[in-house]
Formats: C-alpha cells, sequence, structure tokens
C-alpha cells in the first residue's frame, strides 16, 4: 500500500476518534448537567411539542418570557416569588432553550432554520390556553421581549399589556458577533458547537454571565440556581444561535406594525445597556407604541430586573392598573 494511502487511512482513522471523543464527552456533560437541573414546572403537549413551563400564585395572569441564552429560571431565582402573592405566575421556557422543545421542522445537526418570533408566541400562547390563560400581562426580557411583542402583534384582543425588560425590538446597525454567525451555520453546527459543549471551561460560562449582567454582578447563589452550563447543550446552542442570528429581519418586519398596538405598554432599561442599547430598541419604541411608557434606568446594565427588582414589580403593578386588572 502506498505511504500516501496510509497515512491517508491514520488520518481519517485519527479525525474519527477524536470526533467520537468529543460527541462521548459532550454527552457526558449533558447528562450531568440534565441530572443536576430536571425539569421544575409542567410539560405542556402543543400538537406534539412539548412546552416547559411553571405555574405559581393566584390572580391576574402573568407570562414571563426570557432571553437569550435564558430559561425560566432567571424569572423563578427572584422576580416570580416578588409576584405570585398577587398575581397567577406562568414561567415559560421558550422552544428550543430550557426544557422546550422545538417545533417540527426546527432543530437538529443540519437543519439550520430559525423559528420566527411569531411561531414561537403561537406555540407559547397554545400552551398558555390549555391551563386557561387569558388577557395576559405579557412580561418580556432581551430576545423575549421580541416575542412578547409578537404576541401581543398575533393578540391585539387578548393581551392585557406588556412589560419590556431590555427589550429587543428594533433593527440594529452591523452584524451580531462571529460566534453567533458561525454557530448558526451547518458547518457551526456540526464541528464548533459539539467542541464548546464538550471543553468549554465553567470559568469562561462565569466570565460570560458576568459580562451580561455588567456593570452590575450577579445576584449571590444565582449562577446555582440558573444552571448556566444548560445552556452549553448541543441543542440548546443550535436553537440559541439560530434564533438570534435570524431576529433582525423579523424585528424589521414587526416594528412597521407596533404602532397598531394600543394595549399599555411599560418598559425598563438600563443606560448602561451595552447588549441591546436603550437608543437603538426602548427609545424609538417609545416612539411607535402610542402611550408607551418608558423608564431610564440609570447606571442598569441588561439585567433590570435583577438589578432593581422593585422596579420591575412596581412597572407590572402599573400596567395592571392601566389594563384595569387592579
Amino acid at each position: 500500500m502506498p505511504l500516501a494511502v496510509k497515512s491517508l487511512i491514520i488520518l481519517t482513522m485519527l479525525c474519527l476518534g477524536l470526533a467520537a471523543l468529543v460527541q462521548w464527552r459532550a454527552s457526558a456533560r449533558e447528562s450531568a448537567v440534565e441530572a443536576q437541573y430536571p425539569p421544575s414546572g409542567q410539560f405542556i403537549d402543543v400538537e406534539g411539542t412539548r412546552i416547559h413551563l411553571k405555574v405559581s400564585g393566584q390572580g391576574p395572569d402573568i407570562v414571563l418570557i426570557h432571553g437569550a441564552s435564558g430559561s425560566l429560571r432567571d424569572f423563578t431565582f427572584d422576580l416570580a416569588q416578588r409576584l405570585e402573592t398577587r398575581y397567577r405566575v406562568i414561567a415559560v421556557d421558550r422552544p428550543g432553550l430550557g426544557r422546550s422543545e422545538r417545533p417540527p421542522g426546527y432543530g437538529g445537526v443540519w437543519n439550520i432554520a430559525a423559528e420566527p418570533p411569531a411561531l414561537q408566541a403561537q406555540l407559547l400562547q397554545r400552551a398558555t390556553d390549555l391551563l386557561g390563560v387569558k388577557n395576559p400581562i405579557v412580561v418580556g426580557h432581551s430576545y423575549g421581549g421580541a416575542i412578547a411583542l409578537a404576541w401581543a402583534l398575533e393578540r391585539p384582543e387578548d393581551t392585557a399589556a406588556l412589560v419590556l425588560l431590555a427589550a429587543a425590538s428594533n433593527p440594529w446597525e452591523g452584524e451580531l458577533g462571529w460566534l453567533y454567525q458561525i454557530n448558526s451555520t451547518r458547518l457551526g453546527s456540526a464541528i464548533v458547537i459539539p467542541l464548546i459543549t464538550a471543553f468549554t471551561p465553567h470559568a469562561v460560562i462565569e466570565n460570560t454571565l458576568s459580562e451580561i449582567f455588567a456593570p452590575q454582578v450577579p445576584p449571590p447563589d444565582y449562577m446555582a440556581h440558573f444552571g448556566a452550563d444548560m445552556t452549553l447543550r448541543r441543542a440548546t446552542l443550535r436553537a440559541n444561535a439560530q434564533q438570534v442570528n435570524a431576529l433582525k429581519p423579523y424585528v424589521t418586519e414587526m416594528s412597521k406594525r407596533y404602532h397598531t398596538l394600543t394595549l399599555p405598554v411599560e418598559s425598563l432599561h438600563g443606560t448602561l445597556d451595552t447588549i441591546v442599547p436603550l437608543t437603538t430598541h426602548a427609545t424609538p419604541l417609545a416612539r411607535q407604541i402610542s402611550g408607551a411608557v418608558l423608564t431610564q434606568m440609570e447606571g442598569i446594565g441588561h439585567m433590570p430586573h435583577h438589578a432593581d427588582p422593585q422596579a420591575a414589580v412596581a412597572a407590572i403593578e402599573r400596567a395592571a392598573t392601566r389594563a384595569g386588572l387592579r
């Protein structure tokens, strides 16, 4: 056998062995973190797609929708408990994140299609319909703010109010970071994402979380409650990258319809938010929706509901009063 052929065979075997090692290590890490963070709520089947959500409290309905790389655990750390004495709180995992599944036609290694915000809103609406939710206040953080806006656009007559926390709502200049762009491709999905899952050190996760909270810091015990390692699962990384990378054209089209919304809207946005900048998103949104109230939070970054949870509660109370629920 020629040396070149032997070398090619050896190289192929090494590559296959390395790929198997990466997938094994990624699977082991996923199994460990999923055992550590089992589902905390219940599953609702929406035409074959399981949506995970957690219900607590009594009163007018509130739906909490988390942001990119998140889960309902971001809200159950603090905000949900503050609300459940006066509201029925439904914290949801968005499709493909937390413990919720992606609908048919989305997901997999090679399928890089991303669920539009309207489709995500529809899935969550159908799930909460089965709980008897009617005329809810919908609270959305970051990417979840875009889903909250899509929710209202889908059901303007059956949405009591919106409360938007550092919400992504309008198109922005330029592109997203290189990792989002790579991971939303087939090559990134097949090769890069398993490497991230398998080998990303926990310290990198902690640093990333600190950057999201900056200039504030994560509350004590937040990391342990949230389970940031859950965001490194391969399917979650794929869903998150694809959804975020595809968001811009959707909010561009959605923004043309914001003027049709007449429901109460309360928006909280930090002046030092560099992830979803105030002047790109919240400032124009306050002009696009008649009667929308924007509260600028001086010195606050991208996590206003953790930096000042009472301000978030107050915004929800204002929305409830304006909607006639209080």
